[in-house]
């Protein structure tokens, strides 16, 4: 589909902004909103002074303003909801910040999806599941919280966790809506302050000669999705019309990440092993330290992406080794 007038709430962000790019180069008029907390107009670079996108600072929370960024947008077909708190940092330093942000804005943006008759396409995430007992991450697994006594980064996947509540709630009340799960996304716009992710962290500290810090060892497991891979799944889950099938896609749950399982120490030693065959880098590689971890942190994240394969024909397309090399030579 093309020609539509798309809201993308996070559009500033690491994620947002390369959806956006996508949805202007298929011919989509588009509205990034976004409050600056974490995305930056720098991210939208490419967009500035393109006809068919406008950039708006928001918090997602404001339903004036949403009205206005709908005004200038002339009427909204799609709304992409991406604005959150996210950081592992933030979950347990701001718990309150990131629950109000996540669920009153997912509130306040599937209102404005009602009140306009709009497709709504939320990012969730595999946090939504909790400590994931079952892996391979996957509906219809138990979705398990531990007691917030103990910590509060589940500030973060329990508000996801309602999020989702919220939207199938929509979906029975007629809204066509869809979620989506992305794993562990990675790229060069990825934030590697000591509020960003791992992959961007450690190419961080190699950059700045910092020291690159392994939790709990560094035995956890993640699948990281390449940025572009990410994109797509965005793009067919929320502009495809139906399913691959011919049924509706309204209420579809999908998640959307490679199932390349590696340990985070396997992650560490394989981008000091990528950086010390680049010819053109002369400069030390960081000390490594083994430190505490954060509490609640998932031992293991693998996801099922069946349904996303089988529902819009999804799959990831770019390895690891691919996509690390790409972001290297990006940040270089």
């Amino acid at each position: 589909m093309a020609g539509l007038k798309i809201l993308v709430t996070g559009g500033a962000g690491f994620i947002g902004s390369s959806l956006c790019e996508r949805l202007i180069g298929e011919g989509n008029s588009v509205l990034a909103y976004d409050s600056l907390f974490r995305g930056s107009e720098s991210n939208l670079f490419t967009l500035q002074g393109h006809p068919n996108f406008q950039f708006m600072q928001g918090d997602v929370r404001d339903v004036d303003r949403l009205d206005e960024a709908i005004e200038h947008l002339g009427g909204v077909e799609v709304i992409y909801h991406l604005a959150a708190v996210n950081g592992t940092k933030w979950f347990h330093e701001a718990a309150h910040s990131v629950i109000d942000v996540n669920i009153n804005g997912t509130l306040r943006t599937l209102e404005l999806a009602m009140a306009h008759d709009a497709r709504y396409v939320l990012a969730s995430s595999p946090e939504a599941f909790g400590e994931a007992l079952r892996q391979p991450i996957q509906n219809g697994n138990e979705m398990t919280f531990t007691d917030p006594s103990l910590h509060q980064r589940h500030s973060y996947g329990a508000s996801k966790y309602l999020d989702e509540v919220a939207c199938q709630h929509a979906a029975r009340d007629g809204l066509d809506v869809r979620v989506v799960r992305p794993f562990n996304v990675y790229g060069p716009r990825l934030l590697g302050d000591e509020y960003g992710q791992v992959v961007a962290i450690f190419f961080q500290a190699i950059l700045s000669n910092g020291t690159v810090q392994l939790h709990n060892g560094g035995n956890q497991t993640r699948s990281f999705t390449w940025i572009d891979d990410a994109v797509e799944g965005f793009i067919l889950a929320g502009l495809q019309e139906n399913s691959l099938n011919g049924a509706s896609l309204s209420g579809c749950a999908l998640n959307i990440g490679a199932t390349e399982e590696i340990t985070i120490r396997d992650l560490q030693e394989t981008i000091f092993s990528m950086v010390s065959n680049d010819a053109s880098w002369k400069n030390e590689l960081p000390e490594v330290e083994i430190v505490e971890g954060y509490h609640g942190d998932a031992i293991r994240r693998l996801p099922d992406c069946s349904q996303a394969e089988a529902f819009v024909g999804w799959k990831p397309k770019v390895s690891l080794e691919q996509g690390l090399l790409q972001m290297w030579s990006t940040l270089r």
